[in-house]
């Protein structure tokens, strides 16, 4: 039986849904020896939580930084730049030398096989989303031993972009979409309004967070028209400066003003788990973002989108902003409630897009994408290593 090793490293719990339920369905089908290695104590929590009574038997690791110099540089730098998290790999190499194959949502993990060697491990990646921006296919892709695609826009541009071979890529739909989101309690006290998700994105140069954030909060709290959720991505004030290394960049991100948690209709959410486990793409009525893969979460049932493009890009016709086409785009802050009656109104010019974007994003079969994901890794390993 193959010993296989999911690794969820990272600070905060955005990734975890995306490779969680494949773990889950080979345990349960007991098609391989699954361990899960954690690296914090909040993602454990969260994959327990996640988890249920589907974690029953299965092994969890908490991986942590060993070395004196590791812990030391941890506390220099962590705030700043994502240190635990690379210096865990070379802290527990031995660890990973056990498994035949390791699965991962990101890519930090292509440094045990670039920069120690690891041998005798496949590499497996689930993604993390299915979003549209460059970096998610840079040449990095190339250097996992199987890729599993949520759609054919990916294996597309894989292929296309990053120059994966196709061999090495299976489309297996998007697990995310099999996990049981916990209920929650109601959102809001009942009311004829409709609900608004306001979701920016970290990264100082895509982001409209920096520009037009505080404006956009502004006017939401002065009006009676709309519920507001805003739940940005979890990484925008997890630590003290936001680099991006797609684009070089850095800012700040001031959190918002902390009169809006007392409005009755604006929910202020800054990294609950609720922030990405589709509690709030599935409870709104219109999503208000920039770049933000969650887009495609939200469309899975088709509703209204409004983008924010605070850079003015030129974005007609690039495959990085797809999602752009599945709205109308708004170049500033101004009347951001007439924008946001707007886009409902012209919802319906829009379907024919939201509909095409949805097919090359996700294939959607009568199997779950645990399961074919699941399947494809097995059917992979006993090819590759027997």
């Amino acid at each position: 039986m193959q010993k296989i090793c999911f690794l969820f490293n990272h600070d905060q719990t955005h990734q975890i849904a995306h490779s969680l339920p494949i773990a889950l369905q080979m345990a349960k089908s007991g098609v391989a020896d699954v361990t899960l290695a954690v690296t914090s104590i909040l993602v454990e929590a969260e994959i327990r939580r996640l988890s249920g009574a589907g974690l029953a038997g299965m092994k969890i690791v908490r991986l942590q930084t060993r070395s004196t110099v590791s812990q030391m540089l941890v506390r220099a730098f962590d705030s700043l730049v994502p240190a635990r998290k690379l210096l865990v790999y070379r802290d527990n190499l031995d660890f990973f030398r056990q498994f035949d194959a390791l699965v991962v949502s990101e890519k930090s993990s292509l440094i045990l096989k670039t920069r120690y060697g690891l041998e005798g491990v496949k590499f497996i990646h689930t993604r993390h989303g299915a979003g549209d921006r460059a970096i998610g296919f840079n040449a990095q892709s190339a250097q996992f031993d199987l890729i599993l695609v949520s759609g054919e826009k990916i294996r597309d541009r894989l292929v296309c972009d990053a120059g994966v071979p196709p061999e090495k890529i299976r489309v297996t739909g998007y697990a995310k979409f099999d996990i049981v989101v916990p209920e929650h309690k109601p959102l809001f006290a009942p009311s004829d309004r409709r609900t608004i998700l306001y979701n920016p994105h970290p990264s100082p140069h895509l982001s409209s967070w920096f520009k037009f954030g505080a404006n956009v909060l502004e006017q939401f709290y002065q009006s009676d028209r709309y519920n507001l959720i805003f739940a940005p991505h979890v990484m925008l004030f997890a630590r003290r400066w936001t680099v991006t290394i797609d684009r070089l960049s850095i800012a700040s991100a001031k959190k918002p003003d902390p009169r809006y948690n007392d409005a009755p209709h604006m929910l202020m959410d800054l990294g609950s788990p609720a922030c990405t486990d589709m509690t709030y793409t599935n409870a709104a009525d219109l999503y208000l973002g920039d770049v933000s893969s969650q887009v495609y979460e939200f469309l899975n049932r088709p509703r209204p989108c409004l983008f924010l493009d605070a850079h003015d890009t030129p974005w007609q016709g690039n495959p990085n902003y797809r999602h752009w086409t599945t709205g109308p785009v708004k170049t500033d802050a101004s009347d951001i409630i007439g924008a946001v009656d707007a886009a409902f109104v012209s919802q319906a010019s829009f379907s024919d897009a939201q509909r095409a974007a949805l097919e090359a994003s996700f294939s959607v079969t009568a199997t779950p994408a645990s399961v074919r994901a699941a399947a494809a890794i097995i059917e992979y390993l006993d090819e590759a290593i027997g």
